[in-house]
């Protein structure tokens, strides 16, 4: 058995590693990388802002292919003034120094040895192909007799486009998928509360809007336990969601982030070059009409997560896995009403894959009588 699934494991290696080495090949730089460089730069020279600039542009410029460069740099107004103007650059910086658990990977690669926009990149690289292992490790323990599941539908899934090119971009989704998955399976694993809390903060951290998440899962965490378990107060509960509420403000305030409003105008109405000097107003009229336009393209992600949670109700009569399942269903909604961004996939993602985990978790469960040993 012990050779097998030794076998097993070095098939699916050898297809992560070209997976992963073939992610890296097609590593994208894109207008989010000034931000992330700006953010870990500001980190060693706080009272710089020219200094910060003139590096974040002349590293990526000395490293990306010079069409890419144009791209990152050219291809509307707001950046082509962001490369020259420090002060409309240093603007932009607040919206991606608040995920400070991504640039603190970033900023420890970066120390040691690596370039700016590689160390940028390799943190999803790398994520990307510990999520690989995550997931095989996953099917085996779920299917331990069955040396083909693991392996195939591992790299099936890691090969799938959007996965690829989560890991790909300079954002945080693929090295936030980690600790989501993580996450995950300290829930089904029943692990302590503490496990998951620290999870939960883990993916505040690198990306603070899923405050909103992790406050729905400690809250219907919170009521499950009260009317299907106990019917005693779990405080342990509240006070973690306490905490991660206060960490989420903390960050916010701290880092002098300008909000949801300013986020959604310079995302969905008009991109503005230098923050300060206009204000972002909108009426809920044009607001309204930017969600409904945006789930044109939101068919997609709508009909995977609804099958998905049709078929986690089918196979699990489980109240808890019918919770779980309904709680990242609504959270990708909740996701939606606040960037309505329906035609990127790596916003909603993670809680397709949350689904996905779930409904392999209740089919080992129902057709295994697999014991979920603990593997995290």
């Amino acid at each position: 058995m012990k050779l097998k699934w030794g076998l097993s494991f070095l098939f699916f290696i050898i297809g992560l590693s070209f997976l992963t080495y073939s992610c890296y090949q097609n590593r994208v730089y894109d207008w989010d990388m000034p931000g992330y460089l700006g953010s870990i730069y500001s980190w060693d020279f706080p009272d710089n802002p020219q200094k910060v600039h003139e590096l974040t542009y002349s590293s990526m410029k000395s490293e990306a292919p010079e069409y890419k460069y144009k791209d990152i740099v050219g291809l509307n107004l707001p950046n082509k003034v962001f490369e020259k103007n420090y002060s409309a650059f240093s603007e932009q910086i607040p919206y991606y120094k608040i995920k400070v658990g991504f640039n603190a990977a970033i900023y420890v690669l970066y120390k040691c040895g690596f370039s700016g926009p590689t160390s940028v990149l390799l943190v999803n690289i790398i994520a990307y192909f510990i999520s690989g292992i995550l997931l095989f490790l996953f099917l085996k323990y779920l299917f331990p007799d069955n040396y083909f599941i693991a392996p195939i539908l591992s790299l099936f899934v890691m090969w799938i486009p959007a996965m690829r090119g989560m890991a790909e971009n300079p954002t945080p989704d693929m090295f936030l998928l980690v600790f989501m998955m993580l996450f995950l399976i300290s829930v089904l694993q029943k692990r302590s509360s503490l496990i998951q809390f620290f999870f939960l903060l883990c993916c505040v951290l690198i990306r603070p809007d899923y405050i909103l998440f992790a406050l729905s899962f400690l809250f219907v965490h919170f009521i499950y336990k009260y009317f299907i378990e106990s019917k005693k107060i779990n405080y342990y509960l509240i006070l973690q969601g306490f905490l991660l509420a206060s960490i989420y403000i903390f960050i916010i305030k701290i880092h002098d982030y300008p909000g949801w409003k300013d986020v959604f105008y310079d995302s969905f109405i008009s991109r503005r070059v230098v923050i300060s000097a206009e204000k972002a107003d909108f009426t809920f009229k044009q607001y309204w009409d930017i969600l409904i336009f945006k789930l044109i393209n939101f068919k997609k992600i709508t009909l995977i997560s609804s099958i998905l949670v049709f078929l986690i109700f089918y196979f699990s009569k489980e109240m808890w896995m019918r919770v779980l399942a309904v709680l990242f269903f609504v959270n990708i909604y909740i996701k939606f009403v606040f960037f309505p961004d329906g035609g990127t996939l790596r916003f909603f993602l993670g809680f397709v894959f949350l689904l996905f985990i779930v409904l392999l978790y209740v089919l080992g469960k129902k057709y295994d009588g697999f014991k979920l040993r603990k593997i995290a």
